[in-house]
């Protein structure tokens, strides 16, 4: 009796279909529910198919998280990440490009990715620094997978990623600079400790007064001779007033008054060019 092929091909078929859309076992058959998904207008009918389609695709999510336990964050943080990722990717994800998986996987994995690069950080790093430092580390697990292996090298872990020796050194600097140190951390365990914040320096006044020395340099080089005279006398000869006028031949009270109009003519043109300079370094950080 002849056996009719064609069913049993056609059931073949479908079968490898629905294994290469279903590779995992939490990548459920949601076809049906992703064409009414997109045959629906905004509103609650439409919102209750997506909560449905989250639920049934959360297990996938929450998989993809596992794969990046134990680097910082906690299990329960990366799955509500894996979760917002789940969301865009239904949001976004069109019927006629391919398996639902084959859309989702990346974009999940994406912004669990981007979680680590942009809030992990206890400093803002490039993103070039980044990649190096995911790439010297992936180098190093794979050179020390060997039972008693030694530790790798630069020059080895260069030569197994295929990068220079001083990308690997800025990679392995980023891979010591994940966290950042309390000020407070103890960098000594002997009774003479101190902490990181006693190896700081503290801001120094004298650069203010060199700078406002210099200032008043130009400024004191502008007032007519007799004036620069007496501020010598007064101020470098340690003379009085008394004796300023005696020498000039003018009385003591003109003294003093040439001495405050040329006092405050040069701290005022000082405190211009200080004024500048702020001005200067606001824009300079601004840009």
């Amino acid at each position: 009796m002849p056996i009719d092929t064609s069913t049993s091909r056609s059931g073949t078929s479908d079968h490898s279909a629905a294994h290469h859309r279903r590779c995992h076992d939490d990548a459920p058959d949601t076809t049906h529910l992703f064409t009414q998904l997109h045959t629906l207008e905004d509103g609650p009918e439409r919102d209750a198919v997506r909560d449905e389609l989250v639920s049934a695709w959360l297990p996938m999510a929450h998989r993809i998280a596992g794969r990046f336990r134990d680097r910082g964050e906690s299990l329960e943080d990366l799955r509500q990440v894996a979760a917002l990722g789940l969301v865009k990717a239904i949001d976004r994800y069109d019927p006629a490009r391919g398996a639902f998986e084959s859309y989702a996987v990346p974009t999940i994995t994406g912004e669990v990715k981007r979680h680590f690069r942009d809030r992990m950080w206890a400093l803002r790093v490039p993103r070039r620094v980044q990649e190096l430092r995911n790439k010297v580390r992936v180098a190093r697990r794979e050179l020390a997978q060997s039972p008693g292996s030694p530790e790798p090298t630069v020059a080895d872990i260069a030569a197994h990623s295929g990068l220079t020796e001083d990308e690997v050194s800025t990679g392995v600097e980023a891979l010591e600079s994940f966290s950042t140190l309390s000020l407070d951390a103890e960098l000594s365990t002997d009774d003479e400790g101190y902490s990181l914040a006693d190896t700081l320096g503290a801001p120094d006044g004298s650069y203010d007064v060199v700078v406002d020395r210099e200032s008043a340099k130009e400024s004191l080089r502008n007032l007519p001779e007799r004036e620069r005279a007496i501020l010598y006398m007064r101020f470098f000869e340690d003379m009085t007033q008394s004796r300023i006028a005696d020498r000039l031949g003018i009385s003591q009270m003109h003294v003093s008054r040439l001495i405050s109009r040329s006092c405050a003519r040069v701290r005022n043109e000082a405190l211009g060019h200080r004024r500048a300079r702020r001005r200067t370094r606001h824009h300079s950080a601004a840009a």
